[in-house]
């Protein structure tokens, strides 16, 4: 369930912001997957065993999230009824 790629996504033209991380959580039917990111420049900058360890990290951050956001989904639809 948890895959890691890295990137960035579009910024607000007037904002100072930087987005460094993220974490994106997406439904595809009763498919759901999460994903994470990093700024390449961060990326970069990080050491192997430090790139390692934020891979490893954030792989149980995804597996966590991901599995939380498919338990509320699937406790909205059971609420929800069927349409038999």
């Amino acid at each position: 369930m948890a895959q890691s790629s890295s990137g960035t996504t579009p910024a607000a033209t007037d904002s100072q912001e930087t987005e460094i991380l993220f974490v994106v959580i997406q439904r595809d039917g009763k498919q759901v997957s999460a994903k994470w990111g990093l700024h390449p420049n961060l990326k970069e900058e990080l050491k192997p065993e430090e790139w390692k360890e934020l891979t490893e990290v954030m792989g149980k951050v995804t597996t966590l999230v991901g599995g939380r956001f498919s338990q509320v989904l699937n406790q909205a639809e059971e609420e929800s009824g069927g349409t038999a």
